[in-house]
């Protein structure tokens, strides 16, 4: 199955889109339940965690996303990242819970904080350019999650079996690494025609 859904209820959803199909597959708006059926692959984007809850509930999408995270890659971002989290700081209740870690918001500070920073991730890229916008990160981890990179000494990408997150937005740029990653994960051939080309 070469479909990768990205959940289409709020946020960055066409950059994801775009990322995708840079790749050379086929990226599908999930705007209802019965889409998860089709892709092989579901991105949770950037946007606002709180509004995204309360439409993934409006419309009756929790209990299928759970079963879904069960078995199938998912990757998280920014706010798709708190979503996919098993604790949320100062918040009794997760979302999806899926991914034994424990993560704050807005660690990075608010809107005009935001930054770009070249990162390593392991086992994907040694200079990452890592956007940061309203950023959460990962305040722990359980044994069974793979730490992938930090920033200024917090955690910002981990994978724990077939899900991965990450407090940055890699679509916001045009290194399609994460996204080629994540494809993998999704045992989906990547051919990409565009790269980051930022110092060659």
């Amino acid at each position: 199955m070469k479909k990768i859904g990205v959940l289409g209820l709020q946020g960055a959803v066409e950059e994801h889109i775009r990322a995708v199909e840079a790749c050379g597959a086929e990226g599908v708006v999930v705007k209802k339940k019965e889409q998860l059926d089709e892709i092989g692959g579901l991105i949770l984007p950037g946007g606002e965690s709180t509004a995204m809850r309360r439409l993934i509930d409006r419309y009756g999408f929790m209990a299928e996303l759970k079963q879904f995270a069960e078995s199938k890659p998912v990757f998280g971002t920014c706010a798709g990242l708190i979503l996919l989290a098993k604790r949320i700081e100062g918040q009794e209740d997760a979302h999806i819970g899926a991914m034994d870690i424990t993560v704050a918001r807005n660690s990075f500070g608010r809107q005009r904080e935001s930054f770009e920073e070249t990162i390593r991730v392991n086992g994907i890229a040694e200079d990452f350019p890592a956007v940061f916008i309203r950023a959460p990160h990962i305040v722990s981890v359980s044994d069974h999650v793979e730490v992938l990179a930090e920033c200024r000494g917090r955690i910002v990408a981990v994978r724990q079996g077939n899900l991965l997150g990450c407090s940055f937005h890699p679509e916001l740029t045009d290194d399609l690494r994460m996204t080629e990653y994540f494809l993998s994960m999704a045992r989906i051939p990547v051919v990409c025609v565009k790269f980051y080309s930022k110092g060659r």
